[in-house]
């Protein structure tokens, strides 16, 4: 029987909804180069993330929402990645721009990822598709602050590098936040999924294993989404139940949280859609930008859109739309910086977390 002091912190972190904004996917960062995220049902530009139809979150763990988001659509790009690349993703407050941390602190942070097969992943439905976790974080070494809590507090990004030897391939990446601060109730739970379109390059082999299908890979009665006890102090969460299976045998390689992104919007011109992977040559080329994210622009980004512009002679997405004047260039300038420092705090960092796998 829940004792009075849990009802009531239960009570308190019940109004939160009420008096903080929810959040979604401002952007991803993919060695070094940054893609924005559309605000909740507003169009703004080309991205791989698929965009929600707001902020909130999906209620009941066998909503069909649970795939990627309230009424996600299918995102316009599928970025270049590889086996091993550093995955940052910025969940931010608010229904537009990135200014705003994250609001909840209280659930897991989650990553799967599924195979498109033969569709194109601007045109897959992630419904029923064959889902394998890459990574699960619930506390961090001092057994009482969740990751989830720090992204809040400190609007950090939550990194990690993808898994070794994936086959080649179209894939969707899912990171989902897993709010419990009504997870003391049946049904209380708030699921926040984001979907990331990726064309994997290289020549992995990997076969992933087990997989599990959204919906049908969680419900409402499962120990870590309905969690009585949330509230009783880190004693009772030292065993916490991730939901969702085990994390599959190709799984990330390491996991930290590090500072924002802090760089310009970019949305990319898309370039043509294509059903080739990108290959990893170990060598900075127009198509493919270094990992400080120098240039202006991703590699060989492919779109659904057939009214976009062509792309370049080498197969480079056009750059992000910048106008010509000295202050823009300026701030595109300070764009590039905080990039660098962002993946290289995400380095330094790196230590300095508990991993949960």
């Amino acid at each position: 029987m829940m004792s009075f002091i849990t009802l009531c912190v239960a009570f308190v972190f019940s109004l939160l909804p009420f008096v903080a904004a929810h959040g979604y996917v401002s952007g991803i960062g993919i060695d070094g180069q940054w893609y924005s995220g559309n605000a909740p049902g507003q169009n703004q530009g080309p991205s791989p993330i698929r965009m929600v139809a707001n902020n909130g979150p999906v209620k009941g763990a066998t909503n069909p929402d649970i795939v990627c988001g309230l009424s996600a659509q299918n995102a316009q790009l599928v970025v270049p990645a590889n086996s091993g690349s550093l995955l940052s993703v910025q969940w931010s407050g608010g229904s537009g721009g990135s200014a705003e941390h994250w609001p909840h602190e209280v659930g897991p942070v989650m990553t799967y990822m599924a195979p498109c097969g033969s569709t194109p992943c601007n045109q897959f439905n992630g419904t029923g598709a064959g889902w394998f976790k890459i990574n699960q974080a619930g506390l961090e070494s001092d057994g009482s602050t969740w990751y989830q809590g720090t992204i809040a507090s400190t609007g950090d990004t939550f990194d990690l590098n993808l898994p070794e030897n994936l086959s080649p391939g179209g894939y969707l990446i899912r990171n989902e936040l897993i709010s419990l601060q009504n997870g003391i109730s049946v049904g209380g739970a708030e699921f926040y999924p984001s979907c990331f379109q990726v064309m994997i390059g290289g020549n992995g082999n990997g076969s992933p294993s087990p997989a599990v299908s959204f919906p049908g890979a969680y419900s409402d009665t499962d120990p870590g989404i309905y969690v009585p006890g949330i509230y009783n102090g880190p004693q009772a969460l030292a065993n916490y139940t991730f939901p969702g299976g085990p994390v599959a045998n190709l799984a990330a390689t390491s996991m930290t949280l590090a500072s924002p992104y802090t760089g310009p919007t970019v949305f990319p011109s898309a370039a043509p859609a294509s059903d080739s992977a990108p290959v990893n040559s170990g060598q900075p080329t127009a198509s493919a930008p270094a990992a400080s994210g120098a240039s202006g622009g991703p590699a060989a980004a492919t779109s659904a859109d057939d009214g976009a512009p062509p792309a370049s002679a080498t197969g480079a997405a056009a750059a992000p739309t910048q106008s010509g004047n000295s202050c823009s260039l300026k701030a595109r300038e300070r764009g590039t910086i905080n990039q660098r420092r962002h993946f290289r705090r995400s380095a330094h960092r790196a230590a300095g977390h508990a991993e949960s796998y």
